[in-house]
């Protein structure tokens, strides 16, 4: 029986400090390494967000505006490296734990169109799997057929991945508990949500929406819309906190973990 892939997808807010530009949080980073070794998922992919890496820079270019001035062109190649720097200290956390990670830009088999992926080539990806490597993709500048180029996120590339090669899971590791009634960060009577439905998902997120808590949690609001095709596909997601010790772990065992759990029903 072939063995299905789990993708863990770990957010920005929770390697990097957000406050401060291009500095990465060792510390998580580190942890995040032990404990997927630890985890020994046999088929793994990891993807991982911009933080204070990629985030200024494609603000500062406008990239996701597309291309529309010469200027942005050196913008475009900034973002795409200060992302390759921070897959680099990633991967090399997981080598130094033995494990066999490889950085794959997503910008080098990714088109997309209107900022929705078009094309994606993710036969290198598979290989890789097959012959036992885990690849680390992140969130990339990459082009786009109609506005020239624009920003991928992590999330939309983790969706899109757990259709394609029918993952097993998503675990997404964030810098909070999970998906919580409101802004854990700014109300304090914000309510953990361990176990949530599409259908009362997509009402939550309604909610949200009109509330103007697009940017909730590091952006949850976001990264759930993005998740949503995957879970429609039967893909069980999971939100954790990734960086509270043994967290990621545990989720990738599928024990039972503080986080919400999101199901098509």
């Amino acid at each position: 029986m072939k063995v299905k892939p789990i993708i863990l997808k770990l957010g920005g807010s929770a390697i990097t400090h957000k406050e401060k530009p291009f500095t990465a949080n060792f510390f998580v980073i580190e942890n995040l390494a032990r404990e997927i070794a630890e985890a020994n998922i046999p088929q793994l992919i990891v993807v991982h967000g911009g933080g204070s890496f990629g985030h200024p820079l494609a603000k500062q270019y406008a990239i996701n505006e597309g291309l529309k001035d010469a200027s942005q062109i050196v913008g475009f190649s900034k973002t795409h490296d200060a992302m390759t720097v921070l897959n680099r200290l990633v991967v090399q956390a997981l080598i130094q734990h033995n494990i066999p990670a490889l950085g794959v830009a997503p910008s080098s088999f990714v088109l997309t169109k209107q900022d929705r992926i078009e094309k994606m080539d993710d036969m290198v990806v598979t290989r890789l799997l097959a012959a036992g490597f885990v690849p680390i993709l992140y969130g990339d500048a990459v082009l786009d057929l109609d506005k020239g180029f624009t920003i991928l996120s992590g999330d939309q590339l983790v969706a899109k991945l757990a259709i394609n090669l029918s993952s097993e899971r998503i675990i997404i590791g964030v810098d909070v508990d999970g998906v919580f009634t409101a802004d854990p960060k700014r109300n304090s009577s914000a309510r953990l949500v361990p176990r949530i439905g599409l259908k009362e998902l997509q009402r939550t997120l309604s909610w949200a929406e009109k509330a103007e808590a697009t940017d909730v949690t590091g952006g949850m609001y976001g990264k759930i819309l993005e998740l949503i095709p995957a879970i429609e596909h039967g893909v069980r997601t999971v939100v954790v906190n990734a960086t509270k010790q043994d967290t990621v772990r545990k989720a990738l065992r599928n024990e039972k973990v503080v986080g919400t759990i999101i199901e098509k029903e």
